[in-house]
C-alpha cells in the first residue's frame, strides 16, 4: 500500500455525506503525559480543555487516566475512566466513562507509519440514568516532511458509533466523524506537539446536523 492510498482513504473517510446546517469555530487544547515502564505496565493522563460558541464559552472539560500493558513493541492494552464536564447555564452536567482501549502500530507505508486506536467507551451522565455504550476506531498516519525527519505531517480519521441508545440522549447508530490534518513537531526528547486543523461531524438525531471546525492543539510529554 503506497502513502498515496493511505492519504487518499483517510481524507475520503474524512468527507461528509451531505451538507451541515449548524456549524461553529472552536479551540481544543490535549495535555498528555504518558510512560512505558521497563516492565511493560503502560500509563497515560489527560487534560483536555474544549473552547466553543465561537471561541467564546468552556463547553466541555475532560480528565481522562488510564493504566494498561505494552503486549509487544506494536501493540498496547489500557482501561481508563474519563470525568467530563460539561458547563451548561441551567447547572453543570456531567459525564463519566469508563474505556477499554488498543493502540496499534499496523506499519511503514512507505517513509510514513500507520497505525490504529480502537476504544470501547461505557457512559453515565447526570441527566439520565441508563448506561451507554459506544465504539471508536481511528487510523492515523504521518509522514516525515523534512530531513533529518523530524516535522511530521499528520493526518487521522475517527469513527464513533453509538451501540444502544439511552434516555439522556444517545441513539443507536452512527454518532460522529472526527478528522485531522497537521503536523507533528519535536519539542525535546521524545516530547512531540500535534498542531491542526480538526473537523467533527456530529449527527444528531431529531436535530440538525453539526460541524464542528476545530484548531486543536496536543501536547505529548513521554516520560
Amino acid at each position: 500500500m503506497s502513502a498515496r492510498l493511505v492519504l487518499a482513504a483517510l481524507l475520503f473517510a474524512a468527507v461528509p455525506a451531505q451538507a451541515q446546517t449548524a456549524e461553529d469555530e472552536q479551540l481544543w487544547v490535549n495535555l498528555t503525559v504518558m510512560k512505558t515502564e521497563a516492565n511493560g505496565i503502560a500509563w497515560f493522563a489527560e487534560v483536555q480543555p474544549r473552547v466553543g460558541n465561537g471561541l467564546t464559552d468552556v463547553q466541555q472539560l475532560i480528565l481522562r487516566p488510564a493504566i494498561g500493558y505494552k503486549l509487544s513493541d506494536a501493540l498496547t492494552v489500557y482501561l481508563g475512566y474519563a470525568h467530563v464536564v460539561l458547563p451548561r447555564a441551567d447547572g453543570d452536567r456531567n459525564e463519566e466513562r469508563g474505556f477499554a482501549q488498543a493502540t496499534w502500530t499496523i506499519g511503514k507505508v512507505g517513509r510514513g507509519t500507520l497505525s490504529s486506536r480502537s476504544r470501547l467507551e461505557a457512559r453515565t451522565l447526570s441527566n439520565g440514568r441508563d448506561l451507554g455504550w459506544r465504539g471508536r476506531e481511528m487510523l492515523r498516519f504521518v509522514h516525515p516532511i523534512t530531513t533529518p525527519e523530524k516535522v511530521r505531517a499528520l493526518v487521522s480519521a475517527e469513527l464513533f458509533v453509538a451501540l444502544n441508545s439511552t434516555d439522556w440522549g444517545a441513539r443507536r447508530g452512527f454518532d460522529q466523524l472526527r478528522s485531522f490534518a497537521g503536523v507533528e513537531v519535536p519539542i525535546g526528547g521524545k516530547n512531540t506537539l500535534e498542531l491542526g486543523y480538526l473537523n467533527q461531524w456530529i449527527d444528531d438525531p431529531g436535530r440538525a446536523r453539526r460541524v464542528n471546525h476545530v484548531a486543536s492543539i496536543s501536547a505529548f510529554f513521554r516520560l
